[in-house]
C-alpha cells in the first residue's frame, strides 16, 4: 500500500483530494493508498446528507466566520483544524470479504486502527456503527465515514490528539442520531484527545497497514484530476449562509 502524507492549503482540496484518490482507483491509474492530512484552518464538514440547520450553531458560525463544507462521504458534522489528524484509506473490495460489506468494513478497519493505537499505549474500542472510543470512560477519539464505489472503497476517519475541543460545543449542536454508547452526555463529556504525538500515530497505522512506499507530493494526474473537481463541484456554503443544502 502507498502512503501519501499531503496536506494541502485550502479545505475544499483537502476534501475533494480524497475524491481524486479514490476515482484514480476506481479508474485503475493507482491502487490501494494510506493518505493522511490535517488542516491549520478551522472549518466545518457536514456530511452527505447532513443539514446545517440541525447540526451547526449558526450564529457562532456567522459570527466568528467559520467556513462550513460538504464532503461526498455519509456520516455525521465534524469540526477540522489543528491537532485533528485526518486518515483516508482507499481499498480495493477485493482485499477481503468484510470490505465489500458496509458494516462489516467499518469494523474490519477500526480493528486495525484500535490495534495500533495499542501499540502506542492507547487503550480503545470500536462503537458501531463507526467511532472509536477511549477505553476508560468511552471517551470518542474518532468518527469515520466512506464513499463506496464499485471496485474500492473511500474510508477516511478523524483522530483528535491535540485539538481544542471547546470549539466543538462553540460550533457544534447536539446530533440527533445519537449513539447509544455516548448515553446524552454534552460535546464537553463525550469527546477527548489521545496522549499522543501525530508522528507516533501515524507510524503506528502505517505499520498495521504494511505501508512499503510513501510520497509526500502530488503528481501531474492528481493534480489534474483535483483541478477537475474544484472546478466542477461545490463544496463550500458560506458561513454567512450555511442554509443552502442543494449541493
Amino acid at each position: 500500500m502507498l502512503l501519501k502524507d499531503i496536506s494541502l492549503k485550502l479545505p475544499q482540496e483537502n476534501i475533494l483530494y480524497d475524491e481524486v484518490l479514490l476515482d484514480l482507483a476506481e479508474k485503475g491509474h493507482s491502487d490501494e493508498v494510506l493518505r493522511f492530512w490535517e488542516s491549520e484552518q478551522l472549518f466545518i464538514v457536514l456530511g452527505r446528507t447532513s443539514k446545517a440547520e440541525e447540526d451547526v450553531q449558526r450564529d457562532a458560525v456567522r459570527r466568528d466566520r467559520i467556513p462550513v463544507f460538504r464532503r461526498a462521504s455519509g456520516g455525521g458534522t465534524v469540526l477540522q483544524g489543528k491537532g485533528c489528524l485526518n486518515y483516508s484509506l482507499v481499498l480495493s473490495k477485493g482485499l477481503d470479504p468484510a470490505i465489500a460489506d458496509l458494516r462489516r468494513s467499518y469494523e474490519w478497519i477500526l480493528d486495525k486502527i484500535i490495534l495500533a493505537l495499542q501499540n502506542i499505549g492507547i487503550k480503545a474500542e470500536f462503537c458501531p456503527i463507526s467511532d472509536i472510543a477511549l477505553s476508560d470512560g468511552l471517551k470518542k477519539i474518532s468518527g469515520n465515514a466512506q464513499k463506496r464505489a464499485k471496485k474500492f472503497i473511500l474510508h477516511h476517519g478523524t483522530i483528535l490528539y491535540g485539538f481544542d475541543l471547546t470549539h466543538i460545543e462553540r460550533y457544534l449542536k447536539m446530533p440527533r442520531a445519537i449513539p447509544e454508547y455516548r448515553q446524552g452526555r454534552s460535546h464537553a463529556d463525550f469527546v477527548a484527545n489521545i496522549p499522543a504525538e501525530v508522528r507516533d500515530i501515524k507510524k503506528a497505522i502505517c505499520d498495521v497497514f504494511k505501508i512499503r512506499r510513501k510520497e509526500q507530493f502530488m503528481d501531474g494526474r492528481d493534480l489534474e484530476c483535483l483541478q477537475e473537481l474544484l472546478d466542477s463541484r461545490i463544496v463550500y456554503l458560506e458561513s454567512s449562509n450555511i442554509i443552502g443544502e442543494n449541493i
